[in-house]
């Protein structure tokens, strides 16, 4: 079962930035985590200092878009002596495979981590299919019993004897 596809472009834009932004910390994506739990598949991203009112989360058919916004906390005035903190839009894109039931997925914020849930689509697990016999139920529709003989030879060989019959042997 596939959670998230790679998406090699996306992973390089991820390297450049990083490699190019050295000293500056401007990583513009969110550090996630994935697993699976029984039924369902959790997903933790992390999102320090950022308020359930700047998370945007949408779902787009097998596409759950992630969006976050981190705004300085200073007021005017302030003097900013050091910096590291990133700030500004961060984003992250999972590509969810058909097992997974995105109608059900939920979505929790808190300490920090936002969390998803998403279950295994119903019509993907496994399930037991009984055996049945179709050569029993199309030689009943033709009048053959389990012998091979027709309803009519049957019959007549279920009949007990006759004296005239008894007679002949």
């Amino acid at each position: 079962m596939t959670l998230m596809r790679f998406d090699p472009f996306r992973e390089l834009d991820r390297l450049t930035e990083q490699t190019l932004s050295v000293g500056t910390r401007a990583l513009r994506s969110v550090p996630m985590e994935a697993l699976r739990r029984g039924e369902e598949f959790i997903v933790r991203l992390d999102v320090p200092g950022v308020g359930s009112d700047d998370i945007d989360l949408t779902v787009e058919r097998n596409v759950v878009n992630i969006r976050v916004r981190r705004l300085p906390d200073r007021q005017e005035g302030d003097e900013v002596l050091i910096d590291e903190r990133p700030h500004g839009e961060f984003t992250r894109q999972l590509f969810l495979g058909d097992n997974l039931d995105v109608q059900r997925l939920t979505a929790d914020s808190r300490d920090g981590v936002l969390t998803l849930t998403i279950p295994v689509n119903p019509a993907s697990k496994p399930r037991r299919v009984a055996l049945g016999s179709a050569d029993r139920s199309s030689d009943a529709a033709n009048g053959v019993d389990g012998s091979g003989a027709t309803s009519d030879q049957g019959a007549a060989a279920n009949k007990p004897a006759t004296a005239s019959s008894a007679s002949e042997s």
